[in-house]
C-alpha cells in the first residue's frame, strides 16, 4: 500500500483489547475509516513481529470460503501458512456483514481456535444487529467509529495540536479558520485529504449517492425512490431541531409508519441520531418529541442546501458541535432541553455522574442565560458551557469548539 495511513485516536482503545480473547467488531457508516484502522492495526501487529493476516469480503471468493464453515476458514489460514496451532495470529475481516450468519462463524471459530484473534468491522449496526444473534453474547467487544474529530482532522492535516494547552491569538484565529472548514465540508477522511473544493463537493456526493441513499434504499426495499430522497433533504434541513414525524409524513407525502421504518434504519446506519430530551425532577416541563442531527455537518449541508455554503449558518455550526460531543463521549450521552414555555438548552451532556449543559452559538454575544440559570437552579448545578467561534469570551464557561471540556 504506498498511501500513507494516518492513526485515529480509538487505535489506542483497540490495542488494549489485543491481548484478550474477545472478538472485536468495529461498525459504522461507510467511508469513515472502518478499513484504515483495520489497516493500521494490521501494521502495528507486524512491526511487533505478530502473524497477521487480512480478509475484505467485498471479493466474493472469500465470502464463499467463509460461508462454508469455520474449518474451511481454518484450511484458508493453512494455505496462507498460518500456524495458528502453535502461535497466537490476528485476522482481520473487513465487511463482516457480507457473510449469511456471521454470528455463528465468529462462535464457532473463537470456541474451537482460541489462538485465531478475529478483529472484523461491519458497515452498518442495523445489518450487524439482525444478523448476530444471542450467542455471541460475552464473545465480542463493539467500538462505535465514526468520521473525523476536530482533532483527528487536524492530524490528517498535518497540524500540531494538543489538548489543554494555551493558545496564542494567532494559533486560536489559525484554529477558528479551520474549525470553520470542518464544519462546513464535514469530517469524511477523503472529503479532508482533498484540498481542492470542487473535488471535495463531487466527492462528498458520490458518498450520499453511493453509500447513504443506495445501502438505505436496499436495507429498507425503497420503492418510491422520489419520495424517500425528498424526506433525507427534509430531515437535512432540519438537523438541530424537534423532530415532528407526523408533520414531516404529510410534507413528504409519507406514512407515518413508513418514516418512522426509514428513521429507525437510517438511525443504525449513522446518518443522523435522534437526540432524547433530558429530563429529571421536573419532567411535567419537559418536551417529549427528540431532536434529530447528521452525524456529519458536510454531508447535511449538501443534502440540504446542494452545494457548500461560504460561512457556517447556525445550525452547520450546531451539528458540528453535536458530532464533537458524540465523538468525545459517545451515543448515549448527549441529549437535549427545552420546557413547555420553550427555555431551551443545546445539549445536556450526560458523563458518568457529571450532568453538563451546553450551548452553541455562532457568537457568544448570543447567549441568554435565562434557561441555564433555570436549568441549574433546578437540577442544583453550577457548571455549565457557551461554546462558539466569535465575540467576546467573558469567563472561563466561555469555550472554543476544541475546548469544550
Amino acid at each position: 500500500m504506498n498511501y500513507k495511513i494516518y492513526p485515529r485516536l480509538i487505535a489506542k482503545k483497540l490495542i488494549k483489547y489485543l491481548s484478550d480473547d474477545n472478538v472485536i467488531v468495529l461498525h459504522g457508516a461507510r467511508q469513515v475509516g472502518k478499513s484504515h484502522i483495520l489497516f493500521w492495526l494490521r501494521d502495528y501487529l507486524k512491526s511487533r513481529g505478530k502473524a497477521v493476516y487480512y480478509i475484505d469480503l467485498e471479493d466474493s471468493r472469500f465470502v464463499n470460503t467463509l460461508d462454508a464453515g469455520y474449518e474451511e476458514f481454518a484450511n484458508l489460514l493453512r494455505e496462507e501458512g498460518m500456524k495458528f496451532e502453535k502461535n497466537k495470529i490476528f485476522v482481520f475481516i473487513d465487511e463482516i456483514q457480507y457473510l449469511k450468519n456471521p454470528s455463528s462463524f465468529l462462535k464457532l471459530t473463537s470456541d474451537h481456535y482460541k489462538n485465531i484473534k478475529l478483529i472484523v468491522s461491519g458497515s452498518s449496526s442495523f445489518e450487524i444487529k439482525n444478523k448476530f444473534k444471542d450467542s455471541l453474547v460475552g464473545r465480542t467487544v463493539n467500538f462505535e467509529i465514526f468520521n473525523l474529530s476536530f482533532e483527528e482532522f487536524l492530524l490528517f492535516k498535518g497540524i500540531s495540536f494538543a489538548q489543554k494547552t494555551v493558545f496564542t491569538e494567532k494559533k486560536i484565529n489559525e484554529l477558528k479558520g479551520l474549525f470553520e472548514e470542518y464544519a462546513l465540508y464535514g469530517g469524511y477522511p477523503k472529503i479532508v485529504l482533498e484540498s481542492e473544493l470542487e473535488k471535495k463537493e463531487k466527492y462528498l456526493q458520490q458518498i450520499i449517492d453511493t453509500y447513504v441513499k443506495k445501502d438505505i434504499r436496499d436495507l429498507a426495499g425503497i420503492k418510491d425512490v422520489e419520495k424517500f430522497n425528498k424526506l433525507l433533504e427534509a430531515l437535512a434541513s432540519q438537523s438541530g431541531n424537534l423532530l415532528n414525524v407526523t408533520e414531516l409524513s404529510n410534507t413528504c407525502k409519507i406514512a407515518k409508519q413508513t418514516v418512522e421504518r426509514y428513521l429507525f434504519i437510517m438511525e443504525n446506519t449513522y446518518i443522523l441520531k435522534l437526540v432524547r430530551p433530558y429530563s429529571g425532577n421536573i419532567r411535567a416541563e419537559l418536551f417529549k418529541l427528540p431532536k434529530i442531527y447528521f452525524y456529519d455537518s458536510g454531508l447535511m449541508q449538501l443534502l440540504w442546501l446542494k452545494n457548500f455554503q461560504k460561512t457556517i449558518i447556525g445550525n452547520v455550526f450546531e451539528t458540528a458541535i453535536f458530532s464533537e460531543l458524540i465523538k468525545r463521549y459517545g451515543t448515549r450521552a448527549v441529549f437535549y432541553w427545552r420546557t413547555a414555555d420553550k427555555k431551551e438548552i443545546d445539549f445536556i451532556l450526560k458523563d458518568k455522574n457529571k450532568i453538563l449543559p451546553i450551548e452553541a452559538k455562532l457568537n457568544f454575544e448570543q447567549h441568554s442565560s435565562t434557561a441555564i440559570d433555570y436549568f441549574n437552579r433546578k437540577y442544583k448545578k453550577k457548571d455549565y458551557r457557551v461554546v462558539s467561534l466569535n465575540g467576546r469570551i467573558k469567563n472561563r464557561l466561555y469555550r472554543f469548539p476544541w475546548e469544550i471540556i
